[in-house]
């Protein structure tokens, strides 16, 4: 099949490969001059060794465990994966964290190899002609989702900035704020701070945590985060990534989440119905669950605090608690 890809973020690229494997002539088309999303904090669980084995030599630190400070009671969170990865020796539950821009041109290249045809500096405006199927891969404000009339997913925005200071630390750090949070991630050479809200309230917030505790960031970059499922019925056009609003309502993160997705495109394709199907029944119980649970945490971490455990264990990418 002729295989249009509007995107070539982690999502588009990862697809284009996997479908070139396969024999189809495959088109991926990307309006910047270069591959490689920057605003990202390239925080993954160790899912992504399964997705992208190779990606294991761009680790840049490892995860163990996470802290949320609330005003009155600091949780420690640590994480498990019921699954594993019997192939890696990295121990179920660690976060691995990444420089996304390089993780983004090695799967460029593994896409290249296979056959996929990456055309950079390629605005997409309507819906390509001449393919035989159409995939949306083209971020929060998807042209390809806009020509099918779908609306638009809620948004909130990510605000990432780093702090020229070697950290090594096993460990992250987070703030509860109104919608969302701030962060602390210790990549090695240096520090990233960040914070995911409300887009009307977002840089005030962070601005007043960056005053509070003295601090001062470079290469300060912005984007907007979508939150909800969005998939069209439609045979030869699908979307799939933060172009359907993929990402996990807590956190924000989309990367290991828009690659479940991709698999269950791969595994279906060609038949989009059966992906949305599919799509809907793995996710969405996911995502009224995680969105539930999260504002029941928020509400008891600032009104009642003592009623949590100071240590808890959940599964890294969907939330539910290890007893």
């Amino acid at each position: 099949m002729k295989i249009a890809i509007v995107g070539a973020g982690i999502c588009g690229l990862y697809l284009g490969w996997k479908l070139a494997e396969r024999g189809n002539q495959v088109t991926i088309f990307e309006k910047k001059e270069k591959i490689g999303k920057e605003v990202c904090s390239g925080l993954f669980s160790e899912r992504i060794l399964d997705f992208i084995p190779e990606s294991q030599k761009l680790i840049q630190n490892q995860i163990e465990y996470c802290l949320i400070h609330f005003p009155k009671r600091t949780l420690k969170i640590k994480f498990f994966n019921p699954v594993g990865n019997q192939r890696f020796s990295f121990g179920a539950g660690k976060f691995l964290v990444m420089n996304r821009f390089k993780l983004d041109n090695f799967v460029a290249e593994l896409a290249e190899n296979s056959g996929a045809k990456i055309i950079l500096k390629s605005q997409i405006n309507s819906l390509p002609e001449g393919f035989d199927k159409i995939i949306g891969c083209d971020g929060p404000n998807s042209i390809i989702r806009k020509s099918l009339g779908l609306p638009n997913p809620t948004y909130r925005l990510a605000i990432q900035g780093f702090f020229s200071r070697e950290d090594n630390s096993d460990f992250v750090e987070t703030w509860p704020v109104q919608q969302g949070f701030i962060w602390k991630i210790p990549r090695g050479k240096e520090t990233e701070y960040g914070i995911i809200s409300n887009p009307k309230g977002a840089k005030l917030l962070f601005d007043n945590f960056l005053e509070k505790n003295n601090l001062s960031l470079e290469k300060i970059n912005s984007a907007i985060v979508p939150r909800d499922l969005i998939i069209p019925s439609n045979q030869k056009i699908t979307l799939c990534g933060d172009a359907a609003g993929l990402t996990k309502p807590w956190s924000g993160g989309g990367v290991v989440w828009s690659l479940i997705a991709a698999n269950l495109l791969l595994k279906n394709f060609p038949d989009f119905l059966k992906y949305k199907k599919a799509v809907k029944e793995f996710f969405l119980p996911k995502i009224i669950f995680s969105k539930i649970l999260t504002s029941i945490v928020y509400f008891l971490g600032f009104k009642i605090p003592w009623l949590f455990p100071r240590n808890i264990k959940i599964e890294s990418d969907f939330l539910s608690r290890r007893i």
